[in-house]
């Protein structure tokens, strides 16, 4: 058992990992737990340096000194002030009216607005809410299928997590050491793809069942003409503004993000001023929801810390390293393996678990095959925006699930009966946009350019071509001519000693 256990301490450890959290234990206490039980059983077999843990001071020091991180409460706040102070609602409001007198109208109004949400809120909970308390009950009134109205609010949700100030793209970059200004440049372009196959798939419904996703009917178009288009660009104007302010300078070098989450922090708060829905209980809210997600990552990731400690420690490194770069196929093997088991994890783990624990084990086997990592990381991210759309587990689904009516209830506007929405619906509903976001996995891979675009303009200088020419010194050696003195006044690299130069004497 004891030689068993010498010959196999790394893939127990992840194993019995993973066993804590199937049953259920808090992610972060399981991670610290498991490192330090292991680094115990390590130190009894001689398989672990003791003066290892010296270090995990230091360790935990290093998490609450990461600048990088602190990006993540300034996008979180700025996203549930922009929440609470209605923009969500005057965004559904107006953009349904735009698209409403089309077939799939208000569908079309939800993604585009989940993009827009994504952009300012970079908050999935916050997303999925707001769309459901507002774009699913005028959905239900108007004849919308249950699965093709729940499914497109629960994917769009998810674009907050792929499309910039995205959170769980501050955690991969911190991951993997890589810039979070260019995982944000290297993910937009996907992001902006995928939006775009969530709008080609509810085209394919309204053509194939146009029953499903009716345009909505000319009584419920209550703005039209020049009225709906000034109103469509009061809404429109604030939002992309902070867009623009917050991505362009993060993009362009300007500002870092956490510099940028700080000004659209402030931002959302001149918002919310100006449209008079800055308050108390607002700030209240907001801050405290903050707090409480800063303080859930921090958890894990100090307790990923832990983990990785005594992880690397039993040489696991090595062992994952060596189990996926020795794969069949090379870096085409590693990705088809590394994909299939993020997707099947993802019906486990959320994004943060992912990120804090899957993420640092795969990305020095994938630096070590060539493949660039902001390219892997938005990779990564697509395949992980499935954890919130995976039946049964997934947190999006479960956003929806805690708004949508169960039972039926009498419509104010109609005044008639209409039914609730089963889970099983909402389950449905979610099956072709996680088959929607395979496919985009798919794409960045097939095309790596859509993503590597963040590196911009090649370099066009030939670094063989350049010459470095050194002009010879006329300085001799000190007291004689050249060559003169042992070596010619030359040191150990031939290269002439410079002469001493001394500051006149005092007189």
């Amino acid at each position: 058992m004891v030689e068993f256990l010498t010959h196999n301490m790394a893939p127990i450890m992840f194993a019995t990992l993973v066993v804590f959290l199937l049953m259920g234990y808090p992610v972060a206490f399981s991670l610290a737990a498991n490192g330090l039980l292991f680094a115990f059983i390590g130190i009894e077999l001689g398989l672990f340096v003791p003066d290892f843990l010296q270090a995990l001071p230091f360790r935990v020091f290093g998490v609450m000194g990461n600048e990088t991180l602190l990006a993540i409460p300034f996008f979180t706040f700025m996203g549930l002030i922009l929440e609470r102070s209605g923009m969500a609602e005057d965004l559904l409001d107006t953009i349904g009216q735009l698209f409403g007198p089309i077939r799939g109208g208000l569908a079309y109004a939800v993604i585009f607005v989940g993009a827009l949400l994504a952009a300012t809120t970079g908050v999935v909970a916050a997303s999925v809410i707001s769309m459901g308390l507002i774009s699913l009950p005028i959905m239900l009134r108007y004849g919308y299928d249950r699965r093709v109205a729940t499914g497109v609010i629960a994917a769009s949700g998810t674009l907050a997590q792929i499309i910039p100030p995205s959170l769980v793209l501050i955690v991969m970059a911190d991951q993997l050491g890589r810039s979070v200004g260019d995982m944000y440049a290297g993910a937009l372009l996907p992001g902006l793809v995928l939006t775009a196959l969530y709008a080609g798939y509810i085209f394919l419904v309204t053509v194939i069942r146009p029953e499903t996703a009716p345009a909505l009917p000319p009584e419920a178009r209550t703005i039209k003409g020049a009225a709906l288009i000034g109103r469509v660009l009061f809404v429109l104007i604030p939002p992309l503004v902070l867009i623009g302010l917050v991505l362009g300078t993060i993009f362009i070098g300007v500002a870092t993000p956490t510099e940028g989450g700080a000004m659209g922090a402030a931002g959302a708060l001149i918002l919310a001023l100006l449209k008079r829905k800055l308050s108390l209980p607002l700030l209240v809210h907001a801050l405290d929801s903050t707090a409480k997600l800063s303080t859930f990552v921090m958890f894990i990731l100090i307790g990923a810390r832990v983990f990785s400690l005594t992880f690397y420690g039993v040489e696991g490194d090595k062992w994952v390293q060596n189990l996926l770069t020795g794969l069949p196929g090379g870096a085409t093997g590693f990705l088809i393996v590394v994909n299939i088991l993020v997707f099947v994890l993802a019906f486990f783990l959320d994004f943060f678990e992912l990120a804090f624990i899957i993420v640092p084990l795969l990305g020095p086997a994938a630096a070590a095959l060539g493949i660039d990592l902001i390219w892997f990381g938005v990779v990564l991210a697509v395949n992980m925006q499935t954890s919130f759309m995976h039946p049964p587990f997934g947190f999006s689904l479960f956003y929806l699930r805690s708004v949508a009516p169960r039972r039926s209830y009498l419509d104010k506007i109609t005044r008639q009966r209409i039914e609730g929405v089963t889970t099983g619906q909402i389950y449905w509903g979610a099956v072709p946009f996680v088959v929607i976001q395979c496919i985009m996995v798919g794409l960045v891979i097939a095309f790596p350019q859509l993503v590597t675009h963040y590196k911009g303009a090649a370099s066009t200088v030939d670094p063989s071509q350049i010459k470095i020419e050194i002009p010879s010194s006329d300085f001799g050696a000190p007291g004689g001519g050249e060559g003169q003195g042992q070596g010619g006044g030359q040191n150990d690299f031939g290269v002439p000693p410079p002469p001493d130069f001394l500051p006149p004497a005092p007189k």
